[in-house]
């Protein structure tokens, strides 16, 4: 694929403490014509067999009508592009992947039971099954005639995945697996045919297995009366000396963390493409009825209040779509090296989800966030509608809220971006110590007032240098002064972690403007523009709360004061008349009638 062979991109984590190029940061204006195919093919299927039906899907709670659109979907090749052509699906790049992510993320309770499908509930046998295995299971789950579930969260074990009690033990004629325990939250489960289940041999080799439907032992609570998401299936799922085969093992005894955790991070940055999708489509709801909707003689639209909403919801899926496309093409060029240094299928992709770990984390929590915006911007916009049933607002609202708790709550995503992001410093895989020391130094130096910056992004790019510096300059300083009790200090890792996805979405979202500002000109990027300036206005605003939340958390007096200092001078960016910009992007949409951008 052509777009793997730019240049090389930053390792994971890397961006905090180097400049990416802007060649090397894929953006949604570079989909190949292949991408595009597959993604109008998907929006197809989505407009006409899954949208129209969104009440009914809800009303049925997954009976009947999901499992339906899941064979069809599957027929038309759509739960099959990240597998093999071998076991009957598509094998298409990262970036379709994320594609179909975005467009079934339209869909709200089909979304649920479609991601699960293609990703936690598929992938565990695509990367760890053996051949016996893969080819057993995945030509059904690639066309749907399967269904596909992943049962690791127990009663007692959420975001403490290792501490599962469900147990496996091995017959005394070593022929099969017994299981016995719970699993809870479990997606599809009511229509599912394949589980892929961890539990741990003898109580303590922590190991996944796949369950067939119909087999003695395993049963189904009732399905779960959730806040949204009520089309999906969510059951419970008990195992009561559930016997089976001994070669349905999944992957090695004792690995199965390897199972779940890899497989999270893929789900993360796809979490990210999905979150994006019903963010989109719950965006433009709101749009059509700010046009429709008058009061004292005017269309709402012309409000600014109501524009501010419009623009700022467009802002933060401008820089989503940046972040999300970013983190997968990283991905994908990875696997792209790692298969030509003789990696294997499933150690590739795995190998590179695993580099990017951080970056996938960010992606999930951005996403979340910027679809609970959307949604909860676009009920107020409805007013009174916005709280009624009949209306999809209401339930976009009520379908959103999970984004921010499965593949792991943006709590502990947060808290992991920043002890992987230490981690990798302290294991020699990125250099953070000089830039941070450098930073130090810079403190106790005079300010070099010179004659600013230059070029059309100049001032952009040397506020993304600074704010990186205010990242480690407070991160740093929380090192030395906490040593280890640092981890203990969630709140000042959660600071800290705000700051770091704030320079990330900052730095994607320059690359993409820079980006259409060389290939469509002055004229034509003047709108883009607009969000650029006002993401770095509110960008540098937020870093520097995050950043005085965490240093008056650690430190006081002379050297509190240095370092608010140094925060201050960190975070400047020229003052800028954000509202004359965001009623320009209102207007944009508002005459396009939906997104835009």
């Amino acid at each position: 694929m052509d777009t793997l062979e730019m240049l090389k991109s930053l390792k994971g984590g890397e961006f905090l403490v180097k400049d990416a190029a802007p060649e090397t940061i894929f953006t949604n204006e570079e989909f190949t014509e292949e991408h595009l195919m597959i993604k109008s093919m998907a929006s197809d299927f989505v407009e006409k067999e899954v949208i129209p039906f969104g009440r009914e899907i809800d009303k049925k709670k997954g009976e009947g009508l999901v499992p339906e659109l899941l064979e069809k979907a599957g027929a038309l090749g759509l739960l099959g592009t990240a597998i093999p052509e071998q076991y009957g699906g598509m094998e298409q790049d990262v970036i379709t992947g994320t594609i179909l992510a975005e467009e079934f993320g339209r869909t709200g309770s089909f979304a649920t039971a479609a991601i699960c499908h293609v990703g936690i509930g598929t992938l565990p046998i695509l990367y760890f099954g053996n051949e016996e295995q893969k080819a057993k299971y995945l030509p059904k789950l690639a066309t749907g005639e399967w269904k596909a579930s992943y049962c690791l969260t127990e009663p007692g074990s959420g975001s403490d995945a290792l501490g599962a009690k469900t147990t496996a033990v091995l017959s005394a004629d070593g022929t099969k697996w017994i299981l016995n325990g719970q699993k809870m939250w479990i997606t599809n489960a009511g229509f599912a045919d394949v589980f892929t289940v961890f539990a741990k041999i003898d109580g303590k080799d922590f190991t996944g297995f796949i369950v067939e439907k119909g087999t003695p032992g395993l049963n189904l609570g009732a399905e779960e009366d959730k806040m949204g998401i009520k089309g999906s299936s969510t059951r419970q799922v008990f195992f009561e000396n559930c016997e089976i085969p001994a070669e349905n093992m999944l992957g090695e005894r004792g690995k199965g963390h390897k199972i779940a955790f890899n497989i999270l991070n893929i789900g993360r940055y796809k979490l990210g493409s999905t979150a994006l999708g019903g963010a989109r489509q719950t965006f433009n709801l709101g749009v059509r009825y700010a046009l429709d909707r008058n009061q004292f003689g005017v269309s709402i639209a012309t409000f600014g209040a109501i524009k501010y909403k419009i623009a700022e919801q467009a802002i933060k899926l401008f820089a989503l779509e940046a972040v999300a496309n970013r983190v997968a093409m990283d991905i994908g060029k990875l696997e792209h090296e790692l298969k030509e240094q003789g990696k294997s299928f499933s150690e590739a992709l795995l190998g590179a989800a695993e580099e990017y770990s951080i970056e996938c984390a960010i992606s999930k929590v951005f996403g979340s966030e910027v679809l609970d915006y959307v949604v909860d911007e676009t009920v107020q916009i409805h007013g009174g509608m916005g709280f009624s049933e009949e209306t999809d607002a209401c339930r976009a609202y009520r379908d959103s809220r999970i984004a921010r708790i499965y593949e792991g709550t943006n709590e502990i995503n947060r808290l992991l971006t920043v002890d992987m992001l230490l981690k990798r410093a302290m294991s020699g895989k990125i250099d953070m110590m000089s830039p941070a020391m450098a930073v130090a130094k810079e403190l106790t130096s005079i300010p070099d007032f010179g004659s600013g910056p230059e070029g059309t992004f100049g001032e952009e790019e040397q506020t993304l240098k600074n704010a990186k510096k205010a990242v480690l300059m407070v991160a740093g300083a929380g090192v030395q002064k906490l040593m280890q009790k640092l981890k203990d200090e969630q709140e000042i890792l959660m600071n800290v972690a705000d700051m770091i996805i704030d320079v990330y979405a900052m730095e994607s979202l320059l690359a993409r403007v820079k980006k259409i500002y060389d290939s469509r000109g002055e004229t034509e990027a003047a709108i883009y523009m607009d969000v650029l300036k006002v993401f770095f206005n509110d960008a540098v605003a937020r870093i520097n709360f995050s950043g005085k939340e965490a240093l008056q958390a650690f430190t006081g007096g002379d050297e509190l004061r240095m370092m608010l200092m140094g925060l201050k001078r960190f975070t400047k960016y020229s003052p800028f008349n954000t509202k004359d910009a965001r009623r320009r992007i209102a207007d944009s949409i508002l005459e396009a009638g939906s997104y835009n951008l």
